[in-house]
């Protein structure tokens, strides 16, 4: 199924743009997920530090606050900040890919899914597999990994753990990451279950990452959903996700200033997909979800929102056309309708055309109403955002190895939350912005070179409306944005079972951000690993022009970096 899809279709019958990532074809050359996710270069990743840590991702210059972030379909958003949505406690070996799917998507997944909707996915084992991995490189950085999987006539398991850990490119930049997960996959009379239970613990050194203070962090996450299908029509299913984040403002002095939260989240949803007449298929739902927060800083604070959703779309040889509505009603009254209507028309053979309109909306973070530090200050008086996103474009494939793609977009924004203050003053207050609109346009070109090579390139340039923000204010995210975001990678597997792979990114901010961070710039990594055999050494080199760059302002990222190690894989044959 592809995300945005109320039935299984394949890409080239999206109505929608998606991007499809594959984290298992040569996983040995993506050194995390947000590897994986540049390759869209309508997706742009804004980290602070690597190892996976403190990554933000937005989609088509909203927000990251406003891209809405999945597991199995499953909201994995986190209700204090969403910095933290990449906090993804599943090893990525555990992980199959990754959609992304470009645009508002409020109809079918809720609040935040403004920009867009990123929905990781775990890995189905087909047979029984051992992995155990081991690396080191720049900045005394080093790995280990291991994943095992059992499969069964009638059920499997996947148990997988990693750790990365590094002393940092520079002063108080070290971190530590660890991740384990569990996933036991079950068929039985009531139809196929799922399990996954999952925790992950991140400790890094936050140098500059909220101002000029050596500031240190450590968070925590737990995550458990159970999803139960009883036929080929019907699911339900439950999630739990608890994080915590503790913050020391001074690391040589924690005892200055130094916060405490605690957030969980529950989640559950009745899912039902049917073709109720000829070529047409109707999908219903309903969801439920419950947030909670205990802060030192931010206080105890709850909400529950409840939603209702239904989507039909008629398909016939020619094309698509599918309507859907969402009601969702929070604690306290409010109520927030989200439409969509989306359609395809092909144009001969080779050639689609596709277009859509959508809602999308977000909540405000518990951060952003109750938060205070010497430098923010969050507004408990906050609206929540919205936006309507129209989308044209045009899929052609004129031959079976080549694929191009063409759309161009619109996001019409309200009530968008920014952190903003007057120039010259000290404190960012957190603030409803008036008007503000983002056009754009995005390409992309995929070329199977051979039966052995392949060439991807993707561009996306986006103008903003700046007149929101007023003369004389700075903003702290919303005008980060990338202006030209452009991606270009080759992979070539040799018949000696030796990947190669090439990434080059191109990218360019709005200029309101001071130099560097508003210069363009340009970052080319390489790797290479032995894809198949029982050992399968690696190396990952990033960043091999030495650039010099931020993705958050004022906080720089690592210079050349090498990384290198050797998997090794038993697998028992069928």
């Amino acid at each position: 199924m592809v995300l945005g899809e109320i039935a299984p279709v394949s890409l080239g019958e999206a109505a929608r743009p998606v991007g499809l990532i594959d984290f298992q074809d040569g996983h040995l050359v993506n050194a995390d997920v947000e590897d994986g996710l540049r390759t869209d270069a309508s997706v742009d990743i804004q980290q602070r530090g690597a190892g996976g840590v403190m990554n933000d991702v937005s989609i088509r210059g909203a927000t990251f606050e406003q891209t809405l972030v999945l597991l199995n379909g499953l909201r994995v958003d986190d209700v204090e900040t969403a910095h933290f949505n990449l906090d993804l406690p599943v090893p990525m070996a555990a992980l199959e890919g990754a959609d992304v799917l470009h645009g508002a998507g409020s109809t079918l997944y809720g609040s935040d899914a403004i920009g867009g909707v990123v929905d990781f996915r775990t890995w189905t084992p087909d047979v029984s597999t051992l992995r155990v991995r081991a690396g080191a490189g720049s900045f005394s950085e080093d790995q280990e990994g291991v994943l095992g999987a059992l499969v069964m006539p009638r059920w499997s398991e996947v148990l997988a753990a990693d750790r990365d850990r590094s002393e940092g490119f520079t002063v108080d930049r070290d971190y530590r990451t660890e991740d384990l997960s569990s996933e036991t996959r079950a068929k039985s009379l009531l139809g196929a279950s799922d399990l996954l239970v999952a925790t992950d613990d991140r400790v890094f050194g936050a140098n500059l990452f909220y101002g000029p203070y050596n500031s240190w962090e450590r968070t925590k996450g737990w995550f458990a959903a159970l999803t139960q299908g009883f036929d080929e029509h019907t699911s339900a299913g439950a999630a739990y996700r608890r994080h915590t984040d503790e913050f020391v403002l001074f690391r040589n002095n924690p005892a200055a200033y130094e916060n405490n939260h605690i957030d969980q989240s529950y989640e559950g949803f009745v899912r039902d997909t049917r073709t109720v007449w000829t070529h047409t298929t109707l999908l219903t739902g309903l969801e439920e979800t419950t947030d909670q927060i205990d802060s030192t800083n931010l206080g105890v604070h709850g909400r529950n929102r409840g939603a209702g959703y239904a989507d039909v779309e008629f398909r016939v040889p020619r094309g698509s056309l599918s309507a859907g509505v969402r009601e969702e009603i929070f604690s306290g009254g409010r109520a927030v309708t989200s439409p969509t209507v989306q359609g395809t028309l092909r144009l001969g053979s080779s050639v689609k055309a596709r277009g859509s309109v959508g809602y999308g909306f977000r909540l405000p973070t518990f951060l952003d109403l109750y938060y205070s530090d010497p430098v923010t200050r969050g507004n408990a008086n906050l609206q929540p955002e919205s936006a309507w996103n129209y989308e044209g474009g045009v899929d052609w494939y004129p031959t079976g190895d080549v694929a191009v793609s063409v759309t161009g977009f619109t996001s019409v924004q309200k009530n968008t939350i920014d952190y903003t203050r007057p120039v010259g003053t000290a404190v960012y207050m957190a603030t409803n912005l008036g008007s503000l609109q983002f056009t754009g346009v995005e390409s992309s070109a995929e070329w199977r070179v051979s039966g052995t090579q392949s060439l991807r390139a993707s561009w996306t340039y986006l103008q903003g409306t700046q007149s929101a923000l007023g003369d004389g204010v700075q903003s702290e995210y919303v005008f980060n944005y990338p202006v030209n975001n452009g991606r270009l990678e080759w992979r070539w597997k040799m018949k000696q079972g030796v990947l190669v792979q090439s990434r080059l990114g191109v990218l360019e901010r709005f200029t309101q951000a001071p130099a560097p961070a508003s210069a363009p710039y340009a970052v080319f990594d390489v790797s290479a690993a032995r894809d198949r055999g029982w050992w399968r050494p690696y190396v990952q080199m990033s960043n091999l022009a030495n650039t010099g760059y931020q993705e958050i302002v004022h906080v720089p990222m690592p210079g050349r970096s090498f990384v290198g190690g050797v998997e090794f894989v038993w697998t028992r044959k069928r």
